[in-house]
C-alpha cells in the first residue's frame, strides 16, 4: 500500500520557484508542465517504493533524482515527508533539509 506524501513548506516553495523559473525562462508553460508530471510520477513511485531512493548520511533521509533535481525525503512510518527539492548545480553549503 502506498504511503502518504507530505510536502514541507520549504520543499513546496522551492518546487514553485523551479516551475516559475522555467516558465519565465522559456516564456511557455510547456516544459514546466512536463517537469510537474515528472515530479508527480516520482512522488507516486516514492510513495509506493519508499526505499527506492538513494540513502544519505542522515538517518531515514533518502534522495530521488528527477531530471536535474534531487528530491530529499524522509520515511516516517506511513508518511513520506518531502524535505526539499534541490538543484545539485547549486552551492552544496546552501542545502537545507529542515
Amino acid at each position: 500500500m502506498a504511503k502518504k506524501i507530505k510536502w514541507s513548506p520549504l520543499a513546496e516553495r522551492e518546487f514553485k520557484e523551479i516551475i516559475a523559473y522555467w516558465t519565465n525562462r522559456n516564456k511557455s508553460e510547456s516544459f514546466s508542465e512536463k517537469l510537474i508530471d515528472l515530479f508527480e510520477d516520482a512522488t507516486e513511485l516514492i510513495a509506493t517504493f519508499p526505499e527506492m531512493g538513494r540513502s544519505t548520511d542522515i538517518e531515514n533521509v533518502r534522495q530521488k533524482l528527477v531530471r536535474d533535481y534531487l528530491i530529499f525525503y524522509e520515511v516516517d512510518g506511513e508518511i513520506i515527508n518531502i524535505l526539499t527539492v534541490w538543484d545539485p548545480r547549486q552551492n552544496p553549503d546552501k542545502l537545507e533539509l529542515r
